[in-house]
């Protein structure tokens, strides 16, 4: 097992991918089309030409995920992509993925993410709930709630589960827990029944996340991210109970508070980077949609 470090918009620690040598090369979540390069750059520092990796596994298909399968589908025909069903539609046709995205990070987005080609049908594996696995040792766990069809990837023989976002962001081993919530999909009854019993009974040694590495304590980390998403919602539906302007100011608030908590573990600067790049504010703003469109989801009063 190995990690790449993208270095995504010159940024290292920020996109990371899962290199496994077994049972055949694979990648966990190759990142964005924007940093094909430096991916193939570290596959070949492994001594991995990208024609020998057989296989990607798709935590989900937000483009800082999986931005670049089509690319990468396209140069490898034998590469086979694996992916809840629910994602694949938009593997398969990215329209509406794009356009979601370019909503949430408007003129920023073709800096970011790149182009986002189609992986052909026949290239696509779409697991379900009750189907066995796509590969030998590696068990794919629904962990929805940062989006419905997110998966966690439990490579058995290794002791390491590759979380994706399903643990939110950490981007050092000492940094506090950061609630990845962007619009529009967080669904809170969901991530919390993954967080308190779908990953409760999950045993390994350390665990991936894409944001940013290799960590261990997942009972503490997952307690972790409850208290941020509670947390997080509390503060945002007081703002809402207290009009726009209560909004905005809590919205840039989460944002710089988000900032310095994480700014003591990180070289100078790097954590502003990180946070300009993938905002809080869109944390904020995901979870205010979510209380919005869900109110049972709202904390009592």
């Amino acid at each position: 097992m190995h990690l790449v470090d993208l270095e995504h918009d010159g940024l290292p620690g920020a996109i990371g991918v899962w290199v496994l040598e077994e049972p055949e090369p694979t990648l966990v979540d190759p990142g964005p089309s924007t940093s094909l390069e430096r991916l193939e750059a570290g596959l070949d520092a492994l001594g991995l030409p990208l024609g020998e990796v057989r296989h990607l596994l798709l935590t989900h298909v937000h483009l800082d995920h999986a931005g670049a399968s089509g690319q990468l589908a396209a140069r490898n025909p034998r590469l086979t992509v694996h992916v809840h069903e629910d994602g694949a539609v938009h593997m398969a046709d990215p329209e509406k993925l794009v356009a979601s995205t370019r909503r949430t990070f408007g003129d920023a987005h073709d800096r970011l993410w790149g182009e986002v080609l189609p992986v052909p049908a026949d290239q696509i594996r779409g697991w379900a709930p009750g189907v066995s696995s796509p590969l030998p040792g590696i068990r794919p766990i629904p962990t929805p709630g940062h989006i419905a069809h997110h998966l966690a990837w439990e490579a058995e023989r290794m002791g390491m589960l590759f979380a994706g976002d399903a643990l939110g962001i950490l981007l050092h081993p000492e940094a506090p827990t950061h609630p990845a919530t962007p619009p529009p999909a967080v669904d809170l009854k969901a991530w919390r029944e993954t967080l308190s019993e779908t990953l409760d009974p999950v045993e390994v040694e350390a665990f991936g996340v894409t944001h940013f590495g290799l960590h261990a304590d997942l009972e503490g980390r997952r307690k972790a991210l409850l208290e941020a998403l509670d947390a997080l919602a509390l503060r945002v539906d007081r703002a809402m109970r207290e009009g726009p302007e209560a909004e905005e100011a809590d919205r840039e608030a989460f944002h710089e508070e988000s900032i310095g908590k994480a700014a003591p573990h990180l070289p100078e600067g790097r954590a502003r980077h990180y946070f300009e790049t993938f905002p809080a504010r869109g944390d904020w703003d995901g979870m205010r949609f979510h209380l919005d469109r869900t109110p049972a989801a709202r904390p009592p009063r």
